[in-house]
């Protein structure tokens, strides 16, 4: 985001995530305002933005609605939420825990729940108690024999995105 113009913050309730994202960005020559905070907090201060991206974060959150709720605050008016997140779902815990932690090992065993995994369903619930009146999916599908990930909007089963426009 950064490299295509946008002024970028990046919040995280883990001081070593920024650390490491503080050190990624200057290693990148990358101008990037990271914050070692949690949303609520960015809310208090009264910060807003035009985009909001939750990329690959609502699966490790303790409290998804209260979370969401606060994303929500976060965005200004017009303003659009970008979210990334696993769907909640036999093919998931095969793949992302199963495949991706125990077989593959691409990231550490234990990264993942499967019972904090979101179901679209869900996050459009949550989305619309928070009186979000656009949102859409698509799917992102792994493909192993090319080694590359496409979107597909009738595949939900593990991989997702949604978009949601205040």
């Amino acid at each position: 985001m950064t490299r295509l113009g946008a002024s970028v913050v990046g919040y995280d309730a883990s001081e070593r995530n920024i650390m490491i994202a503080r050190n990624h960005a200057e290693r990148m020559k990358l101008s990037i305002d990271y914050r070692f905070a949690t949303v609520e907090s960015a809310v208090k201060a009264g910060e807003q933005f035009d985009v909001v991206l939750n990329m690959e974060v609502l699966e490790h959150v303790a409290n998804v609605n209260s979370f969401i709720n606060a994303c929500c605050q976060l965005l200004a008016p017009g303003g659009i939420m970008i979210v990334a997140t696993l769907n909640r779902t036999f093919k998931s815990f095969a793949l992302a825990i199963v495949g991706a932690e125990f077989v593959l090992r691409w990231i550490p065993r234990g990264t993942h729940q499967w019972g904090r995994f979101i179901r679209p369903s869900e996050l459009a619930s949550a989305l619309r108690r928070e009186g979000i009146p656009s949102i859409s999916f698509t799917g992102l599908v792994y493909d192993p024999l090319r080694s590359s990930w496409r979107l597909d909007e009738r595949d939900l089963s593990v991989n997702y995105l949604a978009c949601a426009i205040t």
